[in-house]
C-alpha cells in the first residue's frame, strides 16, 4: 500500500480575511484630541472669569500698597538725606563761630596796634595775613560812626546828648562787632547820643505861647458870649 505525498501544487490553508481579522490595509480611526473634547459648560466658564478677575484685583491691590510703601520711604529717605546735610551744616557753623569767637581778642589787639601806629614790621604781615584768613572764613565786621543805633547789634556803653542828631546814634565806636553768616558773633559795643530834651521843651514852649496868643486874639475881638 502506497502512502500519498502531497504534491507542490496544494497549497497551505491561509485564513482569509474576515469579519474577525484586521485588515491591514484599513486606516485606524483617529481618536479625538483633548480640543476636540466635549466644550466645557458655559458655567464652568462663566466662574474661571470670575476667580480670575478677583486674582487680578488682588494682584493690583497689592502692586499698589507696595508702590506707597516705596514711595513712602522714598519720601523719608530725602527727608533724612536733607536733616543730616542741614544738621552737619549747621555744626559746620557752630565749630567756625566758636572758632572765630575765640580770635577776637587778637583782632582787638591788632587793631589797637594800627590805631597807634604800631603795626609795623613783621608783626603787621602777620596781623594782615590773620585777618585775611578770618575774612576767608566768613568772618564780618560791622559798626560805624553816625549809624542809627540798634539794639540788636549794637551794645551801647557810653550815653550823652547831641544837638545835632535826630535819633539815637552812634557816635563812637569802641569796639567793632563781628558776624559769621546770619550769627552776630560780637555786637558793637558804641557810645551812642540822644537828642537834647531842652530842644523838645523849647518846640512845646513855641507852642505854648502861640495858643496863648491865639486866646489873647480871641479876648480882644470880644470872643464869643457866654451864656
Amino acid at each position: 500500500m502506497t502512502e500519498e505525498t502531497p504534491g507542490f501544487d496544494e497549497q497551505p490553508d491561509v485564513p482569509s480575511g474576515g469579519a474577525d481579522t484586521p485588515d491591514a490595509t484599513e486606516p485606524k480611526a483617529a481618536s479625538p484630541s483633548p480640543e476636540e473634547g466635549a466644550a466645557a459648560p458655559a458655567g464652568d466658564v462663566t466662574d474661571q472669569t470670575v476667580a480670575l478677575t478677583a486674582q487680578l484685583d488682588q494682584v493690583r491691590t497689592a502692586l499698589g500698597e507696595r508702590t506707597a510703601d516705596l514711595q513712602r520711604l522714598q519720601a523719608e529717605y530725602q527727608n533724612y538725606r536733607r536733616r543730616v546735610e542741614r544738621d552737619r551744616v549747621a555744626v559746620k557753623e557752630i565749630a567756625v563761630a566758636n572758632l572765630l569767637t575765640e580770635v577776637l581778642p587778637v583782632l582787638d589787639d591788632v587793631g589797637r596796634a594800627r590805631e597807634h601806629g604800631e603795626l609795623t614790621g613783621g608783626f603787621k604781615s602777620v596781623a594782615e595775613s590773620l585777618e585775611t584768613v578770618v575774612a576767608k572764613m566768613g568772618l564780618q565786621q560791622f559798626g560805624k560812626e553816625g549809624e542809627p543805633f540798634d539794639p540788636t547789634i549794637h551794645e551801647a556803653l557810653m550815653h550823652s546828648y547831641a544837638p545835632d542828631v535826630t535819633e539815637t546814634t552812634c557816635v563812637a565806636i569802641l569796639q567793632p562787632g563781628y558776624r559769621f553768616g546770619e550769627r552776630t558773633i560780637r555786637p558793637a559795643r558804641v557810645a551812642v547820643a540822644e537828642p537834647q530834651p531842652g530842644a523838645q521843651t523849647v518846640k512845646g514852649g513855641e507852642g505854648d505861647e502861640a495858643s496863648d496868643a491865639a486866646d489873647a486874639v480871641d479876648k480882644d475881638s470880644g470872643g464869643p458870649d457866654e451864656g
